[in-house]
């Protein structure tokens, strides 16, 4: 059996700061439900990775 190989990052750092902008593109344009709420926190969680 083969060792597993080292794992690769799916997003690239810049790519955290596109999808803030695309969700926040989103979130100004979608309306107040559950979803938007949802995706103002995600918008948040990945604030972290932008610093």
């Amino acid at each position: 059996m083969t060792e597993p190989g080292l794992a690769r990052p799916v997003f690239s750092t810049e790519d955290f700061g596109l999808i803030r902008s695309a969700l926040a593109t989103a979130i100004k344009a979608g309306e107040d439900n559950e979803q938007s709420r949802k995706l103002v926190n995600l918008h948040h969680r990945l604030g972290r990775f932008a610093r």
